[in-house]
């Protein structure tokens, strides 16, 4: 009834990335990613850390229609330097048929064996600046450029093939406060002072550009406790600098230095790109690009999507610089509302950090693990 097909032609992979136009058509919560950024990335030529791994794209068909999608990867950092013999699948989009689902996932398994790895892991990307996970709780929200949208059958699709809950992500959201916490005020201005740090004055992308060095540093070693983790290698460092250092806003990054100007901390938000991304439905023209354009200046939801902060700093409360400089400028724009993107469940330092702002859990998603054999 179904088959599965390894694919590698431009044609098909357009096809592999257009697959979630249809299957989510009528679906006011699902945020269309751009079709030509979805191209850019899948080709070995324009995203050298490709070249490093095994990634394959797959389709299922019944006839010549398209019924399921995924990406089976071997991140061989993951597998070589961390020892995790692990096979990740991502990009994974099915209609509600389990036999679909259960044609890719004996592909994962008969890889995995092949390379005498021990488990399969995903939905996650090739790398943990990727997207990650499926929605297990909260599905009536609308979703975001950083993350991937599912319906609630994918859930029982895994379990129903001995899949179970690996790693669980939390998302936060809360109205923009008037007025930033009076505990978070004193600490910004004692700790500035007693630790002599200081906020860099970020008025444009070249003077992110100096730091952006440091930030990867800052960021392998704030993450790398979390199980997750797995170290940026150099390719990876120059695609993301290509791709989202030209989207980010001066307004949107707050870098925090010490007295020899050595980076300690830094929080990077964004713009809510959804309802653009909505609207230009996977095209940049004819008006897919004012779209963007629009929401990047005029957006009144911002998305947070790293806080990395130095580990001798980290009990020293320079989370409240952060906020602090973030409501400045956030009252200037006019935000009105925060949301982040995934946290680790497990990072209980980050998760902390929202309680401050009352914060409600809007939803939760879950990467699923299966034993290979």
């Amino acid at each position: 009834m179904y088959s599965l097909h390894q694919i590698s032609s431009p044609a098909d992979i357009k096809s592999f990335i257009k697959f979630p136009f249809k299957l989510y058509k009528d679906d006011k919560y699902w945020v269309p990613p751009i079709i030509q950024d979805e191209i850019n990335y899948f080709n070995p030529e324009k995203n050298q850390l490709l070249k490093k791994v095994f990634f394959h794209l797959y389709l299922v068909k019944k006839g010549e229609e398209i019924v399921g999608r995924s990406a089976l990867i071997i991140n061989w950092d993951e597998v070589l330097v961390q020892k995790k013999r692990n096979l990740r699948f991502g990009w994974f989009d099915v209609i509600d048929d389990i036999e679909v689902t259960k044609l890719i996932l004996a592909e994962a398994e008969k890889i995995a064996t092949e390379n005498q790895l021990e488990t399969i892991e995903g939905p996650i990307g090739v790398t943990n600046l990727d997207k990650v996970g499926i929605i297990t709780e909260g599905y009536e929200t609308i979703g975001s450029m950083g993350t991937w949208y599912n319906f609630p059958y994918y859930v029982s699709h895994l379990e129903q093939l001995g899949f179970v809950k690996e790693k669980t992500y939390i998302q936060n959201r809360f109205n923009l406060p008037k007025v930033m916490p009076e505990s978070f005020i004193k600490a910004n201005d004692m700790i500035r002072k007693r630790y002599q740090l200081r906020v860099v004055d970020v008025k444009s992308t070249k003077d992110i550009l100096p730091y952006v060095e440091q930030i990867f540093d800052l960021f392998s070693e704030t993450y790398s406790r979390l199980k997750s983790f797995v170290p940026i290698t150099t390719e990876q460092k120059e695609y993301l600098k290509k791709q989202f250092i030209p989207f980010i806003n001066p307004e949107y990054i707050k870098l925090v230095v010490d007295k020899d100007n050595r980076l300690i901390a830094y929080g990077i938000t964004m713009p809510s790109f959804s309802k653009a991304l909505q609207k230009a439905n996977g095209k940049l023209f004819p008006f897919g690009l004012i779209y963007l354009l629009y929401a990047k200046k005029f957006s009144k939801t911002v998305e947070f999507y790293l806080i990395s902060i130095d580990e001798a700093y980290q009990s020293k409360g320079v989370i409240a610089i952060i906020f602090c400089e973030f409501q400045k400028s956030f009252a200037k724009l006019g935000i009105k509302k925060c949301f982040n993107t995934p946290i680790l469940e497990d990072n209980a330092n980050m998760l902390n950090n929202w309680k401050h702002f009352n914060a409600e859990v809007y939803r939760k998603r879950s990467t699923f693990v299966k034993k290979v054999g």
